[in-house]
């Protein structure tokens, strides 16, 4: 089985690429001493103290992000461009805030980012977006192996990941705990990596310390796992809404 993973891990790697490093001066990150996962005081918690507009978020969303995460928030199945559809208000705000303030290293996503006025259009786009439903069954690991690679991936989920990302995947947000179900399988894997390497700065300590010991190989099983729970979902408040994929 381990073989298999590495294959798979390599085969989603060459599809998705590496990202980038962002240009210019970088905050301090995960790896420095002082560095502090969702800081008070600055554009993130001003805007999570806001009530978003949906109408003007649905404005700005379709002029700043449809045409790379599509106008229904589905991305893209190869993992280039994640799902948004759904996602909790509070961690689109902090990843956008994040972004804008050079905490994550996005350079692709920057330049759309910095066109939001200020912290009420990050709090409107945010309040639009968790109005979208997500795609179900799209972006999800499939190969002959996918049965035994998910049963593998959801021990080592129910293990180290749910007690944070919940058991169905739907995060918590409150704490900026995004959801995870629905979303494309090699973004996953790739975020996940990234954390682990260090490469994505902005991450909750915990997490940084939970993945940290963890394989390629393991990962790919998680990921894999983690891309099949958009199953029975409902509508509730906070909650994700998934739909038939358009």
């Amino acid at each position: 089985m381990y073989k298999a993973l590495t294959v798979a891990l390599g085969l989603s790697l060459a599809a998705t690429g590496a990202l980038a490093e962002a240009p210019g001066e970088k905050l301090p990150g995960t790896a420095s001493a002082n560095y502090q996962w969702n800081a008070p005081g600055g554009e993130a918690s001003q805007a999570l103290r806001l009530a978003g507009d949906v109408k003007a978020g649905q404005e700005d969303y379709t002029a700043y992000c449809a045409a790379c995460h599509r106008p229904n928030g589905s991305g893209d199945p190869d993992g280039s461009i994640p799902k948004l559809a759904g996602q909790h208000p509070s961690v689109i705000v902090k990843q956008l805030a994040d972004i804008r303030s050079g905490l994550r290293d996005n350079p692709t996503m920057l330049p759309f980012a910095v066109q939001l006025r200020d912290a009420q259009a990050l709090a409107n786009v945010a309040a639009y977006i968790a109005t979208l439903c997500i795609p179900r069954e799209s972006g999800i690991y499939q190969a002959p192996d996918a049965a035994n690679l998910v049963a593998y991936g959801k021990k080592l989920y129910d293990k180290d990941c749910s007690q944070c990302h919940q058991p169905n995947g739907y995060g918590v947000n409150e704490k900026l705990y995004p959801v995870i179900a629905g979303q494309h399988y090699p973004y996953l894997l790739r975020q996940m990596i990234e954390i682990r390497d260090g490469k994505r700065r902005n991450t909750h300590p915990d997490m940084v310390r939970v993945i940290s010991k963890y394989q390629d190989a393991e990962l790919v099983a998680i990921a894999a796992y983690q891309s099949t729970l958009a199953t029975q979902a409902q509508r509730l408040t906070l909650q994700p809404r998934f739909c038939n994929p358009s």
